[in-house]
């Protein structure tokens, strides 16, 4: 499928089609799927490209981050 980078507006003939929460979303590259997908940890604000930890209503990349961050439930103590 040839189509355009919604993030870097590269134009590729293997782009990436990836539908979301109903949205048709079109990239060039994990990379800028990633950028425009992915959410960013409620403490450190890195893109979180793994499972992450939900804990306190809040999405963190790790148990380390959720647990600086205050959350307790579901988190350990020596994270």
């Amino acid at each position: 499928m040839t189509g355009t980078c919604e993030v870097c507006g590269n134009e590729y003939e293997r782009a990436l089609e990836i539908t979301a929460g109903g949205k048709r979303h079109v990239f060039d590259s994990f990379e800028c799927a990633i950028q425009a997908l992915a959410p960013r940890c409620a403490h450190c604000a890195c893109r979180i490209i793994g499972h992450g930890v939900d804990a306190g209503g809040r999405t963190y990349c790790c148990a380390h981050c959720a647990h600086h961050a205050g959350a307790r439930e579901g988190v350990p103590e020596d994270a």
